[in-house]
């Protein structure tokens, strides 16, 4: 929903009623992960997307009945043997898809969090998809410290908070299970949702993840400029202040003159860092590279990486056991950093190292598609 925020806060301020569908799980391979969304007003606009194009039509139908009767649903889309002409997805996956409508000022927890969704702020977006009818529809904001909204069901809302808070730390979205008489977190295959139990979607909202390049060299300049694409917010640090200027890489969020190793540990003070965070060092110098590593290998980050020949590698791979890392430490390190594209140029050499970076945040296997049989999009 993160791409329509300004959509449906310009509908809200309007006092403009709107319908949105969204992706709330999704099985094989499918075109757009759980939170994507597709919004319609109450005029018949629409934005955003939730299949790519095979099934909005019968979704933007869906949402205009939502608009109408007030109703929300769950539907599940797939590919049909039996009906071979119903609506589904020509990639062979299964998704389900929550459909509800929006009333301006009735719906205080999706007012609060498309507020915080445009303003940076860290929130997560409850929703009752599935069980009781009083139930489905009802939506909470939760923030580290707040509540917007109500389930209805103290037990139940008290529970469904502690949860939504949890996966708000992590930056995660995805739907789970809550049984109706204590609380209890159920599993969603198990149970079917049936009885007394509430099926919930939490899609939790955080600021993009971070990507600092250490080194202000020519190849960091195309590796802002990637990780910008990618939706990573980009610093670029370097201790050498005629090299670290603005000027020189328009593309980055930030541009930090300071001791990289220094930067990092100011960073991991202010809690700034997190399991999302992508480290790459370019300097290749060992000055400033063994410091910086010796820190960042032992910090939950999700990928650290450094550029360097084999030589350069093997050589700070000594180094840096000198320093007191472990093997086990050491395996975190991606060096050199890239996968094997044959890269020459910098724009070559910044798709190489962000591949190896989606690779691994994704699971990938990095292998051309066509080589291998395995599934396309990968289960995080």
């Amino acid at each position: 929903m993160q791409d329509i925020a300004e959509h449906l806060s310009a509908w809200l301020a309007a006092g403009r009623r709107f319908a949105v569908a969204t992706v709330v799980s999704v099985s094989g391979s499918a075109p757009r992960d759980p939170g994507a969304a597709l919004a319609v007003g109450a005029q018949g606009e629409a934005a955003g997307s939730i299949s790519g194009g095979c099934l909005e039509g019968t979704v933007y139908d869906l949402c205009q009945e939502a608009m109408t009767t007030g109703r929300a649903s769950l539907h599940k889309f797939g590919v049909s043997e039996d009906e071979p002409f119903a609506p589904g997805l020509t990639c062979g996956g299964i998704i389900d898809v929550f459909v509800q409508s929006v009333d301006p000022g009735c719906s205080p927890g999706f007012e609060v969090t498309v507020g915080a969704i445009r303003s940076g702020l860290p929130v997560a977006l409850v929703r009752v998809v599935s069980g009781p009818d009083d139930l489905v529809g009802t939506t909470l904001a939760v923030t580290a410290d707040d509540q917007h909204g109500s389930l209805g069901w103290a037990d139940l809302e008290a529970a469904v908070v502690r949860r939504a808070r949890a996966m708000l730390d992590a930056g995660s979205t995805g739907r789970f299970a809550v049984a109706l008489d204590d609380g209890r977190l159920c599993d969603p295959a198990a149970t079917a949702f049936a009885g007394g139990v509430a099926g919930l979607f939490v899609e939790a909202y955080v600021p993009p993840p971070r990507m600092i390049v250490f080194g202000a060299v020519d190849f960091a300049a195309a590796v802002a400029r990637i990780g910008g694409f990618l939706g990573y917010h980009v610093t670029v640090c370097d201790a050498r202040a005629v090299f670290a200027t603005a000027s020189r890489f328009p593309s980055a969020d930030e541009v930090v003159v300071d001791w990289p190793h220094r930067y990092l540990d100011a960073q991991a003070d202010a809690g700034r860092l997190d399991v999302r965070t992508a480290i790459c060092v370019l300097t290749h110098d060992p000055k400033f590279d063994i410091p910086l590593l010796r820190r960042a290998l032992r910090m939950p980050l999700g990928f650290v990486g450094a550029m360097g020949s084999r030589r350069t590698h093997r050589e700070r791979v000594d180094l840096l056991r000198e320093a007191g890392l472990s093997d086990t430490e050491l395996t975190r390190l991606h060096s050199p950093i890239g996968l094997d594209l044959g890269a020459r140029t910098p724009e070559e050499t910044a798709v190489a190292v962000a591949a190896e970076i989606v690779a691994e945040r994704r699971g990938g296997s990095c292998l051309p598609l066509s080589r291998h049989h395995g599934p396309i999009h990968h289960d995080e």
